[in-house]
């Protein structure tokens, strides 16, 4: 089963990390992602931009409207997400775990089971880069 591992922290704190730290940072997370991704079992994984880039679209009975930023005021914000394939919710919350030590700080790791819908044009092997066999 895919599972989207949603990954939150503070960016007021993580946008003030020297280009150093950042780096240390990234490779401690290739390290942890290398596992997976040698298994072919890691699909995208993202980095998002700062929340001062981001535009929410809400939409209520009337017409969509457009707002600067993220709409929920929390502490954390959504900083990026993995796709991984694991074989279960046990496996996904030890991935997460791994992402979470590589990580400095306090943030938190939301797990959800990804379901297809719709016309889905990529299958689970091309979401996950894996050439077809």
């Amino acid at each position: 089963m895919l599972y989207a591992i949603l990954c939150y922290n503070e960016e007021n704190v993580v946008s003030t990390w020297t280009p150093q730290e950042d780096q240390a940072c990234m490779e401690r997370l290739m390290d942890v992602q290398s596992g997976m991704s040698a298994q072919g079992r890691l699909g995208p994984v993202v980095r998002l931009w700062n929340t001062d880039e981001a535009k929410t679209l809400r939409k209520t009975s009337g017409d969509p409207v457009v707002f600067d930023g993220p709409f929920a005021e929390t502490k954390e914000q959504f900083l990026g997400f993995y796709v991984a394939d694991c074989a279960s919710m046990d496996e996904a919350l030890n991935f997460a775990r791994d992402l979470a030590a590589a990580n400095p700080g306090t943030g938190s790791y939301e797990i959800r089971p990804l379901r297809y819908f719709g016309d889905n044009k990529l299958s689970k092997t091309e979401m996950l880069g894996v050439a077809a066999e």
